[in-house]
């Protein structure tokens, strides 16, 4: 049978006890990992892509897209560390519904990492352009080398990225040198990030530009603007969906965690609940002082993001200080309000710290691709270790190089949604994983439970419906086509070619020095 292939999640856990990837990570340096990833693009680029979809809204959207992440890490929390090992939902996925499923989780964590990463790779092209060459230098690049090319990225398009593209490929050669070196890197860019926000909040939330009034009326396009739409405050929720999706990766990284049962928890809450706090007061700050209202196009409804007319009006000289015009919106609100050198400092910050989210997201990725080829479900080329850097280099590379075409040529909010649809489809099966587990083996240990995991699982589950509908229509239709090219992958190589469907179960593979194979009696099918 097609679903019958599922693996022993006592196997996973001996690969977790004789394995191949080094423990190094302690909980404050998972807690800094995933604010890392959670506080980058969605608070200092996709600020200005959430206010033109709902307007003051934006806050509801953080709050419900929040709500959905916060059920959902109570969810990650239980099985990260009851399986702490490489894989984040695909490994979870193999050990309860099974091989199939697994694979499709897979194939939607890579396309959801890299595409996520060549996003946040886009948003550092925005404030390096405006902040470092034009507000300090005051050079511009010629067009042609500022954004990608006219037909996908609308009225302002040139040729390519070429900052973005630059950036991919250097966070990638950091990765290749070794996952401790990233981790303490890592670590300071975090530091420079929430200082710069805490600098930003505490001048807009001070301001004498704060007004109440700013905030009427304060869902100009509606809470719900209808399903493939992505506008009112449920679209913005959809999309801004992507300013909280750093928390998995913690759980990505839990077979390279020291004392995972204890640790990995507190870094998937602990990182969610210090963003969201965050996003909701820049939020408030941003909005407060300048103003968040949309761009209105025909019938009173915002404009699409990223479109040819939005592109032109924001053009004209009455929309030259609008929130939603910005490609550095936080850098942007403070030099409207005077405060040209903090501004400044606030686009430094995200010069630097941006590229720690590019980090953990490729990290990310390359982890999903490491353990699917260990599975044999993807070429074992992919997981070949450098033999002085103890890195998967050959996935790595192979994920930057993807990274940085796609952050060449794309815009910034197409690339956060398309990400947003494969992550929301993992959160998903994550939930029922730990339905199955709590049926199928009740008495394992678990070091950490989710509440009222009857009611937490399910909301888990229909959210990620709910905000995966309100998508655009184009990221929705995304998803099952790249998953269509996946399922042709594994009926025509990666089924056939399964350790697990070939009666064999991978203990400890070439990282560690060994090959030691348990064989196993395949599943009937």
């Amino acid at each position: 049978m097609i679903f019958s292939r599922v693996k022993p999640l006592d196997a996973i856990l001996a690969t977790a006890e004789k394995k191949s990837l080094k423990r190094t990570l302690g909980w404050f340096q998972l807690t800094l990992f995933g604010i890392g990833c959670v506080i980058g693009t969605g608070i200092f680029v996709l600020t200005a892509v959430g206010a033109q979809k709902a307007g003051p809204g934006l806050m509801l959207a953080f709050a419900i897209a929040g709500a959905v992440c916060i059920v959902a890490a109570l969810c990650y929390a239980e099985i990260a560390a009851m399986v702490p090992v490489a894989g984040s939902a695909y490994t979870y996925t193999y050990a309860t519904v099974g091989e199939f499923f697994a694979w499709t989780v897979g194939w939607a964590l890579i396309m959801e990492y890299a595409i996520a990463a060549s996003a946040v790779s886009v948003g550092w092209s925005g404030y390096f352009q405006g902040t470092i060459l034009h507000d300090i230098f005051g050079i511009s690049l010629p067009h042609w080398l500022s954004a990608g090319p006219l037909f996908l990225v609308g009225a302002e398009g040139g040729l390519i990225n070429l900052p973005a593209f630059i950036i991919a490929l250097l966070v990638t050669w950091l990765l290749v040198i070794g996952t401790s070196e990233s981790a303490k890197v890592n670590a300071v860019l975090v530091l420079i990030k929430v200082a710069a926000l805490t600098a930003f909040i505490a001048l807009t939330l001070t301001s004498s530009e704060f007004s109440a009034d700013r905030f009427n009326p304060f869902l100009p396009a509606g809470v719900f603007g209808g399903f493939g739409t992505g506008v009112g405050a449920v679209g913005a929720a959809a999309t801004m969906f992507f300013a909280y999706v750093g928390f998995d990766a913690v759980s990505t990284a839990a077979e390279e965690t020291k004392n995972p049962q204890r640790n990995v928890p507190i870094g998937l809450v602990g990182s969610l609940l210090f963003c969201t706090v965050f996003y909701i007061l820049v939020a408030a700050g941003a909005i407060g002082t300048i103003g968040g209202d949309p761009l209105m196009g025909l019938g009173g409804v915002p404009l699409e993001t990223g479109s040819p007319e939005l592109a032109r009006q924001c053009a004209m000289p009455e929309y030259a200080q609008a929130l939603v015009c910005s490609n550095e919106p936080l850098a942007h609100v403070l030099r409207v309000l005077g405060f040209s050198g903090v501004g400044r400092f606030v686009g430094i910050a995200a010069i630097l710290a941006l590229p720690s989210v590019v980090l953990v997201l490729i990290f990310g990725q390359t982890r999903i691709f490491f353990v699917m080829s260990r599975d044999g479900l993807l070429p074992e080329v992919l997981s070949r270790v450098h033999p002085r850097f103890r890195t998967p280099h050959v996935v790595t590379m192979i994920t930057g190089i993807g990274v940085a075409v796609a952050a060449a040529f794309f815009p910034v909010g197409k690339l956060a949604d398309i990400s947003n649809a494969g992550t929301l489809y993992a959160f998903l099966m994550v939930a029922i994983a730990v339905l199955v587990l709590r049926v199928r083996d009740p008495g394992r240990p678990r070091s950490f439970r989710t509440p009222a995991v009857w009611l937490i699982a399910p909301l888990t589950i229909a959210g990620c419906i709910f905000l995966f509908l309100n998508l655009p229509s184009t990221a929705m239709k995304f998803l099952p086509e790249w998953g269509a090219g996946g399922l042709v992958i594994y009926f025509l190589y990666s089924r056939g070619r399964s350790h697990l469907g070939r009666g064999i179960v991978e203990v400890v593979d070439e990282v560690a020095g060994e090959d030691t194979q348990i064989p196993i009696h395949p599943p009937k099918e």
